[in-house]
């Protein structure tokens, strides 16, 4: 598409469009479309925070692993519980309003969060969602399932990808969508393997279930981008999908999707190419599905460097002038800037000579694009002097012979079949939820976790192909990231100079805690932070506590322990004149030490004693 004729389409959009994002309440995934992770509520603050108590909480009734992020609307809660029900609580009290029960055998469903809308009188309010691959429709009011949606309630999503849907084994994302007007914009999750389905974004009407539109991600003959594959890719490839999370400009009516690697992950000797629209950022018109602008992170990805994180909308000063920027984090480590409407970066990228790959049938590309600004909040590299003080004798010896013997030349060290080190590792850097932001000062905030991996290939014996001996995750026999910490931080910036504000480690792991190491950083963190106007930065993390953190300074305000791992992403919301904040509590990592027998997970909402609210 031209880009100017597209400038001229948003345009057009923008006229008729929504309103812009309302940060004081909490009516989809991450507070809102623009997936700010933000609250302008205030009621909670810098010099009250420590008051925080227990308001209610919320049992799931079971020992699933949940890490939902809750939707509140007019009062409602809706939650992930029981068996991966639905379940619709009162937000004062936690009391169960109604249960919408999951299908038998669901074996996949939505279950980092639920995307909600209503008509514009508010007669038709509606829950979306997505299990064993079909997209569902409930009432918000009652549970029931809407069967006028699609075929009597389910929308089949295998279907319409160009493949036979019976090759197609996942293409169901956990993570929700995004509602524009009355539509409602997916992303998939697609296998880690060889003959994945592809990543096609897709837009379907609220109300009946039908198709709207398609993005190729994987680019068909005459589409932009089709000449970076071999002939007819489209067909074979797989991957390039939004399995992450997606962000709106509703004024604007521009969606921004991060998508992730093709597949298969580590090698593309089937694949090769700079692979459009793989490992980008794209700006999308959300009524039509045609490409705004788009950036690509990695060339020819090899490494499993998905963007994962929600794309972030803010507004920062930038050589004296206000400019609205989209940026997103990813694995790497880095912060990419853009203009949100022509998809100039605020400061220069450089694409720079990354070392060749020694794989049969593979061509790395030759280069890759660098940031200049800002710096990256995770670690870039991984040598002997960076090895774990908690480490045996044993493990260290291992660790030390495999650093020094595999490939280790950076970021972009190809995959190999003697090992190549990759720091901060494709389950590493910033991962789903991993970031939010204060979009009227140009703050960012980012959690992000340092885990090396060792990629080693070897012949796949069926095919003339290589694999992965598995993900390689480089952990000590105890657990812990083979890496000194910390293993986890929170890092704050000021995207309007491009400058970290402060870094701190972020929780610990109980077992060093207790000996005297508590800033760490926990292990495996897979949580999200959220701003307030209040001034605070709330998280939870897997040592078992809930923290507010001083959004100026990185100092720890409060913290409260519960007796579950935290999942996800907190949710704020206010109701009756008071404020509410909300953890979801995992219950497989949750464990009664005297006992060590597992306990239910919850939802655990805090809010300010009631003669201390407004």
């Amino acid at each position: 598409m031209n880009h100017i004729l597209a400038i001229l389409v948003v345009s057009v959009i923008a006229a008729a469009s929504l309103s812009a994002q309302d940060h004081s309440t909490w009516r989809d995934y991450g507070g809102g479309s623009d997936a700010a992770q933000y609250s302008s509520l205030s009621q909670v603050n810098r010099a009250n925070v420590k008051q925080l108590e227990i308001a209610w909480s919320y049992s799931t009734g079971d020992t699933n692993k949940y890490a939902f992020n809750p939707v509140e609307v007019d009062g409602v809660l809706y939650v992930l519980a029981q068996n991966n029900s639905i379940v619709a609580l009162d937000a004062i009290s936690g009391k169960e309003i109604w249960v919408h029960p999951a299908l038998p055998n669901t074996k996949i469903i939505t279950n980092r969060g639920i995307n909600y809308w209503q008509s514009k009188d508010g007669s038709d309010r509606r829950l979306l969602f997505a299990s064993n691959h079909f997209l569902r429709a409930i009432d918000a009011r009652t549970g029931k399932t809407i069967s006028s949606f699609g075929k009597d309630g389910a929308v089949d999503l295998k279907e319409g990808l160009g493949r036979d849907p019976k090759t197609i084994a996942l293409v169901q994302a956990t993570t929700p969508g995004r509602v524009f007007q009355n539509l409602l914009i997916l992303g998939s999750a697609t296998n880690q393997g060889y003959g994945s389905a592809p990543g096609d974004i897709r837009a379907f009407d609220v109300v009946t279930g039908r198709l709207v539109w398609s993005f190729h991600t994987i680019p068909h003959p005459g589409e932009f981008g089709y000449e970076t594959w071999p002939k007819d890719a489209w067909k074979k490839i797989g991957g390039a999908n939004v399995w992450g999370e997606l962000s709106l400009d509703e004024t604007r009516g521009i969606l921004y999707a991060p998508t992730a690697s093709a597949k298969y992950n580590f090698y593309g000797g089937d694949r090769l190419g700079s692979n459009l629209f793989a490992d980008s950022l794209l700006a999308i018109n959300a009524l039509t599905g045609e490409r705004i602008w788009h950036f690509q992170m990695v060339h020819h990805d090899i490494w499993d460097y998905d963007n994962a994180t929600a794309p972030k909308l803010l507004t920062v000063q930038h050589e004296g002038k206000a400019v609205d920027v989209v940026a997103q984090v990813g694995k790497q480590g880095f912060i990419w800037v853009f203009n949100r409407v022509s998809g100039k970066p605020l400061w220069p990228i450089e694409e720079r000579p990354v070392p060749s790959s020694d794989m049969p049938g593979e061509t790395a590309w030759p280069t890759q694009p660098f940031p200049s600004k800002p710096p990256p909040f995770a670690r870039q590299k991984f040598m002997v002097d960076d090895l774990s003080p908690f480490l045996n004798s044993d493990d260290r010896a291992r660790f030390r012979d495999e650093i020094l013997t595999a490939r280790n030349e950076g970021l972009f060290t190809p995959p190999s079949r003697r090992g190549t080190i990759q720091m901060p590792g494709n389950n590493g850097g910033a991962n789903w939820g991993g970031a939010a932001v204060d979009a009227r000062n140009g703050k960012l905030v980012v959690v992000s976790k340092d885990l090396p991996c060792l990629l080693q290939l070897s012949p796949d014996k069926a095919a003339d192909r290589y694999v992965m001996n598995g993900f390689g995750f480089m952990t000590a026999t105890d657990g812990l990231a083979a890496i000194k910490p910390p293993w986890t931080s929170l890092t704050a910036y000021d995207l309007n100079e491009g400058t970290i504000k402060w870094s701190i480690p972020l929780g610990a792991v109980p077992e060093l805690a207790a000996k005297g190491f508590a800033q760490t950083g926990t292990q495996y963190p897979k949580v999200g932070p959220v701003i307030t106007a209040g001034g605070l930065v709330f998280t939870g993390t897997r040592d078992r506590k809930v923290r507010a953190f001083d959004l100026d300074s990185g100092k720890l305000l409060w913290e409260f322990g519960v007796d579950m791992a935290l999942e996800g992403i907190p949710a704020l919301y206010e109701v009756a004149g008071r404020e509410y904040i909300v953890f979801c509590a995992s219950a497989q990592a949750g464990l009664i030490a005297a006992t060590q027998s597992p306990i239910h997970g919850a939802y655990i909402a805090f809010a300010l004693p009631a003669a201390q609210k407004r």
